[in-house]
């Protein structure tokens, strides 16, 4: 791993662009420029996300280099290529938050997956899982496209908003404690942003539950003891600071694995989202 690529064709609007992506290059939708501020610590995410406006904070993530791993094994991806996508360029950076910035649905994931968020620049976008859930939010209403295949493609999220609990694709999908805590601060921040108009959150897997529930709690939120327990169709109410109340909303993730085996099944995905869209209108 390691060799230079040259430029490529973006899928979308043809423009060449070398892998990694360079912010501020033209890719679609970028939120950074060459001038946003690089974290390379914890202690400078910390102190980047506290103050960040969502635009601000959305920028600075995604140029985020705090977790050295993660770092080089997303832009080792990005430079060597899946065989399938060879002829597109990666981008290679961290996954920033994606969607309505007042959604009544907030969904929380764990983190990119290498070849797809990492390769396409949008959250859950590029791979099954992402084909999955994307046609899932258009059957309830929540995406306006039934697909989502690469930035610049014209998707809308439709009153929901995507983050990740790691906003690193981590080598085999399994980010370290360490790299979990490092990037909690942008989570909790754009949590604490947006959430002022979220009535459910839906919750992709185990891991993205824990994150939820771990993030509201920082945030105030009082959060049910013991912590509520994840399941398909799980449920638990939380009380933001203020007395507003908020569903949260367990579901299987998506994946192939789970998609495969019949474990969760396209009903099962959609009711959950369902409930999530009913409440955020009850909101």
């Amino acid at each position: 791993m390691g060799g230079v690529t040259s430029d490529l064709p973006h899928p979308a609007t043809r423009q060449p662009f070398p892998s990694p992506v360079p912010p501020g290059t033209g890719w679609p939708d970028d939120p950074a420029t060459a001038a946003t501020p690089v974290a390379r610590t914890p202690d400078d995410v910390r102190r980047a996300a506290g103050p960040a406006d969502l635009a601000e904070l959305t920028a600075e993530v995604s140029v985020c280099r705090a977790c050295p791993r993660l770092v080089t094994w997303r832009e080792d991806v990005a430079r060597d290529k899946r065989a399938s996508f060879a002829g597109e360029p990666y981008w290679g950076r961290p996954i920033a938050g994606w969607g309505s910035e007042t959604p009544g649905v907030l969904i929380v994931g764990l983190a990119p997956a290498a070849n797809g968020g990492n390769r396409t620049g949008r959250i859950f976008t590029g791979d099954r899982s992402g084909d999955w859930l994307f046609a899932a939010l258009h059957r309830v209403g929540l995406a306006a496209q039934p697909t989502s295949v690469h930035a610049g493609d014209g998707q809308r999220l439709l009153g929901a908003r995507m983050v990740a609990a790691v906003r690193c694709a981590p080598p085999d999908n399994k980010p370290t404690t360490v790299e979990r805590d490092t990037c909690a601060p942008w989570l909790e921040r754009e949590v604490e942003l947006v959430g002022g108009s979220v009535r459910a959150v839906v919750c992709l897997g185990q891991y993205g539950w824990d994150a939820a529930l771990r993030t509201l709690r920082s945030l105030g939120y009082d959060v049910p003891r013991p912590k509520p327990r994840f399941g398909h169709a799980a449920e638990a109410r939380v009380t933001a600071p203020g007395g507003r109340e908020v569903t949260v909303l367990g579901s299987y993730h998506p994946s192939q694995q789970n998609t495969f085996t019949g474990r969760l099944t396209e009903p099962m995905l959609d009711a959950v989202l369902t409930r999530a869209a009913a409440l955020a209108v009850e909101g």
